[in-house]
């Protein structure tokens, strides 16, 4: 077994001096998936269409379709030893981006203007950053904004170069400036934690893995049109799957205040309801499904070479997979305006601190129950699933009782939803 991986007390400070930013006008695109639950589904489906009777071959066949892994920089620490198999022994802290990247995706992306729009690495227009605890009884998942001012540290390129730092930059410019390892190095300096772990995901991906788990049913509390995206929905429950699963995750203008903060609350809402999905029985008991989704997983997603070992995958699965879905916390990174930078955010204080002391302590948090700007409460959850046996409902889930005496109650305006919340996406509104 691994010694203790990720998160260990650190402070974590960040300063951004006023410099001048570049202006960035209103982008076509928008954000691929954020790889958190899609991941999360995917190690647990490695695990268990190992112990199936088809999982020898399948195994070697996903495995054998793994990239080589990219090295990591930090600004602190060292990789731990990879561990063997079994619930990894600590807390583990991972991000997951998506990358609006055009380059190789086929279909309707490799039109001339959408090239143009976006080639190579592209930028990591979604990030999250998943903080399982020490103690496997919580998580919580930071969405990291696109349009946050950072300082970005200098970053090793893969080519032997180094993009030089950053005073204020958007968040979202990390991968195309660095790769992955960059936007790993901006994250730590944003929340001061050690970031051992991450993964990347591209529009293809999306597509293929939604297809995989069979579509994900959401709640649409208005209709919601987004011409963007191609996206066109009416009111109700709607199951998403391959493109416009990925049009629904990326949709900025047809959502909430037509901000990205609002495009936040949706993918939460999605992710929410596909780890359900996922943790269900339909899913969990289905060997093929398992090994559709691992595979589309592994052909659509970039690794750290930290992620790499199939052993590591479960390792991490295992500590994610018996969490209880209302101890599984989605929180949007607290920012706020400044007139200074029109149409950016920056962090807000003293929210940023608050949480970011949480996380390097390893305590779990808590939402006083505001939702995102996109989404309002939903109606109860009738089915639960076999994995995660707590009740959902419309408030927020109380904590398990081994983590609430030391839960970080987060401020009023810090928003996000548990992945045990029923929430339904609400269309733009002026």
């Amino acid at each position: 077994m691994g010694g203790r991986v990720g998160n260990q007390s650190r402070s974590g400070r960040r300063s951004a001096s006023a410099a001048p930013v570049a202006r960035h006008g209103k982008l076509r695109r928008g954000g691929a998936l954020p790889g958190f639950l899609m991941y999360a589904g995917v190690v647990v489906a490695v695990l268990a269409v190992s112990l199936a009777s088809i999982g020898g071959i399948a195994v070697w066949q996903t495995v054998s379709s793994i990239k080589p892994g990219i090295h990591l920089a930090h600004l602190r620490g060292t990789n731990e030893p990879i561990p063997q198999v079994g619930s990894i022994d600590g807390a583990v802290n991972l991000l997951l981006t998506g990358t609006d990247t055009r380059a190789g995706q086929g279909g309707s992306f490799s039109d001339r203007a959408d090239l143009e729009a976006s080639s190579g690495a592209g930028n990591n227009d979604v990030t999250m950053v998943l903080h399982i605890s020490a103690d496997h009884q919580h998580a919580t998942v930071v969405s990291i904004p696109r349009d946050l001012l950072v300082s970005i540290p200098a970053c090793p390129r893969s080519n032997g170069s180094v993009a030089p730092p950053a005073t204020l930059a958007m968040f979202n410019t990390t991968l195309s400036r660095g790769g992955l390892s960059c936007t790993v190095l901006a994250a730590e300096k944003l929340t001061g934690l050690d970031i051992q772990y991450a993964a990347e995901i591209s529009f293809d991906g999306v597509i293929s893995m939604s297809n995989a788990v069979g579509g994900v049913t959401v709640c649409l509390a208005t209709n919601i049109k987004d011409p963007y995206v191609g996206l066109d929905l009416t009111a109700g429950e709607q199951t998403l799957e391959g493109a416009q699963a990925l049009a629904f995750l990326r949709s900025r203008h047809g959502v909430g205040d037509g901000s990205d903060l609002g495009r936040i609350s949706d993918q939460q809402l999605f992710l929410s309801a596909l780890m359900r999905k996922i943790s269900s029985a339909g899913v969990l008991s289905n060997p093929l499904t398992l090994y559709s989704l691992a595979n589309a997983a592994v052909n659509s997603m970039q690794l750290s070479d930290t992620l790499t070992a199939p052993t590591t995958m479960v390792a991490i699965a295992l500590a994610l997979k018996n969490i209880s879905l209302a101890n599984i916390v989605f929180v949007e990174y607290p920012t706020k305006s400044n007139p200074a930078y029109p149409g950016r955010v920056v962090p807000e204080q003293p929210a940023d601190t608050i949480l970011n002391t949480a996380l390097d302590n390893d305590r779990p948090v808590v939402l006083a129950g505001k939702l995102g700007r996109a989404t309002v409460a939903g109606p109860a959850i009738t089915t639960t699933p076999t994995a995660t046996p707590s009740a959902a409902s419309t408030s927020t889930p109380t904590p398990s009782s081994s983590a609430a005496s030391d839960a970080v109650a987060l401020p009023a305006d810090v928003t996000g939803q548990t992945a045990a919340q029923s929430t339904c996406a609400r269309g733009y509104r002026p």
